[in-house]
């Protein structure tokens, strides 16, 4: 059989890890997404207390590889007495639990820096309107600052969707079957490694492409007064 036809036929064979991948990439783009929020707040703060535990979390997961974090959640947690004896080892002996906590973790520590680029970019001028108006703290974020915040973070955010459907990748390692396990299983027994590499290869460029188009549809959906090449323009190629 041809090159073409081992891909042909490796596309198929794959498609059972593509739920597993989406599964792994919603939910810890979802759990990621909306703890960077408080995160980056915390961050953002004047109080050393506050700023200072997310200043570190931030540093420490976005200056080690997130390889390292998988593999020290799934294998280094389970050498503590106390996990494994009690509940929480019910959730911790499970790879999917593991590599869904370590990219959630990772992501929210990306995340949390481009919602702070957010709200810096909201003009200081609306803010001081929405107080002149009467607006307590909790009402301008919600009306006035995290609007407009996440606008702004809305391309950047694509690109962290598109990098945590990569980096899904990894679960792998801890045999997790998505796209990538599933290929190194077919790849295991074809023999062929070039032609299931590319196999797998396409199907990512399939679904980057997919959510890089959603993201400027979404855009232009926020921000009807803008043109569309405008907004290709601002949309980076993470692909």
């Amino acid at each position: 059989m041809s090159s073409f036809g081992v891909i042909g036929e490796t596309l198929f064979a794959v498609i059972p890890g593509i739920p597993v991948t989406f599964k792994l990439t919603a939910i810890s783009f979802v759990l990621g997404a909306i703890l960077s929020v408080p995160l980056a707040l915390l961050r953002s703060s004047k109080n050393l207390l506050l700023s200072l535990p997310a200043r570190l979390y931030i540093t420490v997961f976005r200056g080690t590889p997130l390889l390292l974090q998988l593999f020290l959640i799934y294998y280094g947690l389970a050498r503590f007495e106390f996990i494994r004896h009690s509940l929480l080892w019910v959730a911790f002996r499970e790879p999917t639990f593991c590599a869904i906590l370590a990219f959630t973790l990772n992501m929210a520590a990306y995340a949390s820096e481009t919602v702070r680029g957010g709200l810096n970019s909201v003009d200081p001028g609306q803010v001081e309107a929405g107080r002149a108006a009467g607006m307590s703290r909790p009402l301008l974020y919600r009306r006035i600052i995290l609007p407009q915040a996440f606008r702004q973070a809305l391309p950047a955010y694509g690109s962290e969707l598109i990098i945590m459907v990569k980096s899904t990748a990894l679960a792998s390692m801890v045999t997790v079957y998505e796209i990538t396990g599933v290929a190194t299983r077919v790849r295991a027994e074809s023999y062929r490694f070039v032609e299931v590499l590319l196999a797998a290869a396409l199907i990512y460029l399939a679904i980057a492409f997919l959510i890089s188009r959603a993201v400027a549809r979404l855009e232009i959906w926020l921000n009807p007064q803008a043109s569309r090449r405008t907004v290709r323009d601002k949309v980076p190629n993470t692909i």
